[in-house]
């Protein structure tokens, strides 16, 4: 696997690694399973609403450290409103580009982060915790990403039919049979879905 130099540089040196004592927000996303895990601790000012301070712990790839790395980087010294804009696409450019194959890592990140945010928001009262509808699945799906194209599976019009019903997930994708990421998809999408609890099961074909 070929990696930049900017890439070794937050992955040898990982900036605002470590666990945050007190912090007024966290969140854990991905698994051991699939092998790419990242938590992220928040201190946010509530007058200013401001990120404070960072701290990340990350099990996985050189690609998953780094990309834990420049978004705590990111994220710090903006408001919780600026923070939630920050993108996957703007994480990969600042690493100077990831390896299709790794891209869903700057997605994790993001997401990780984004889950830290709605912790806070949520213990501060400023947001209810959201249903899960059929909508959270399509959200859900904008997170997996297909790596030749490094670009998320709806975009792509790849995603042609999403069902819920008695905790059962079903989604139809549309990839031939000899596509080499077939398989790596369908794990993206159980992985990414199965974390809700509402979720008994997820049927991809």
């Amino acid at each position: 696997m070929e990696y930049n130099d900017k890439v070794m540089d937050h992955f040898a040196n990982p900036r605002n690694v470590g666990k945050m004592d007190n912090p007024d927000a966290t969140a854990t996303e991905g698994s051991y399973t699939c092998g790419d895990l990242v938590t992220f601790y928040l201190k946010i000012n509530d007058s200013s609403q401001i990120i404070e301070d960072v701290k990340f712990l990350s099990y996985g790839c050189a690609s998953n450290i780094a990309t834990a790395s420049v978004t705590s980087e990111m994220a710090k010294g903006k408001t919780v409103e600026d923070a939630k804009k920050l993108t996957w696409k703007e994480i990969t450019d600042e690493l100077n580009g990831l390896p299709g194959s790794k891209i869903h890592c700057s997605v994790l990140a993001v997401d990780t982060l984004k889950s830290a945010i709605k912790d806070y928001e949520i213990k501060k009262g400023l947001r209810v915790a959201d249903p899960f509808t059929k909508d959270t699945i399509f959200q859900e799906l904008k997170k997996v990403i297909y790596p030749p194209a490094s670009e998320d599976i709806c975009t792509l019009k790849m995603v042609k039919y999403v069902y819920f019903d008695d905790g059962i997930a079903t989604i139809i994708v549309d990839l031939p049979n000899y596509d080499q990421y077939k398989e790596h998809i369908f794990e993206d999408i159980k992985e990414t879905l199965s974390r809700y609890p509402e979720v008994k099961e997820v049927k991809v074909q």
